[in-house]
């Protein structure tokens, strides 16, 4: 059964933190969301009063956050996580050097029975398709958290990426792009991410979630609204009921 998660860091950005973990999953629980994808928990026990919170509303989580990326892994396996991100690692000055990083992560990660995955994304290492294709080619064991919207902003074919690596899959990510200044070369010059429905450049989210459902897709699709221009929650629900339009009740 697919699950519906919000990944949360324009509520972050708009709101400053999260200050009170049981509310914010409230609110959430309420519009129709079964969690957020990450677990922030600098320790043990801060993940567990969180794991409560959650189970207690029926939610989850998908990643555990803490600081360090050891950490990230034997947490995220403990509580019964599938993937960490394998971005943002400390020595990955060029593609190589990523290539060889994410390596030697896939062996920590699967010494405990989850992967590593990359999130695709604007402006980093593996921006392109053909970023995306060469390091899969690489990194074997690593799947793939796979973002429509940064996919399509650089200039991929979405639904080839999906039907590519269905398999690789660890999540998906769903958003729109409102596009302000399309002669600009810096990425997040060029406009910003939005809900679902809420863009004016083409990302087939309908077609991604559609083809999810069909084939029997039983992982995460989180929604990712990057900049909130009102209150969050409003265009969270939006996302959701867009979401419900195509099948996602």
């Amino acid at each position: 059964m697919i699950k519906i998660g919000v990944a949360d860091y324009g509520m972050m950005v708009w709101y400053g933190a999260c200050y009170d973990y049981a509310a914010k999953m409230d609110d959430l629980k309420a519009i129709g969301y079964d969690g957020c994808e990450r677990l922030y928990a600098k320790t043990s026990e801060e993940a567990y009063q969180k794991l409560l919170v959650l189970a207690e509303r029926g939610m989850s989580f998908a990643t555990v956050v803490t600081g360090d990326v050891e950490g990230n892994i034997k947490m995220t396996a403990a509580y019964g996580g599938k993937y960490i991100w394998a971005d943002r690692l400390s020595n990955a000055s060029n593609f190589d050097i990523y290539c060889r990083n994410v390596n030697y992560l896939e062996k920590a990660c699967l010494k405990y029975g989850i992967h590593p995955a990359i999130h695709n994304h604007l402006g980093s290492l593996v921006e392109t398709e053909e970023q995306l294709d060469e390091f899969l080619a690489r990194c074997k064991n690593t799947q793939l958290v796979f973002d429509t919207a940064h996919m399509a902003v650089a200039g991929g074919d979405v639904m080839r990426v999906l039907e590519k690596y269905y398999d690789r899959l660890a999540a998906v990510h769903v958003k729109d792009w409102f596009m302000t200044a399309p002669e600009k070369t810096v990425w997040n010059e060029r406009g910003y991410f939005t809900g679902l429905g809420a863009g004016n450049f083409p990302v087939d989210n309908e077609g991604v979630v559609k083809t999810l459902i069909k084939r029997g897709y039983d992982k995460w699709i989180h929604v990712e609204h990057d900049t909130h221009l009102r209150e969050p929650l409003l265009d969270l629900k939006q996302s959701r009921e867009v979401l419900g339009s195509w099948g996602l009740n």
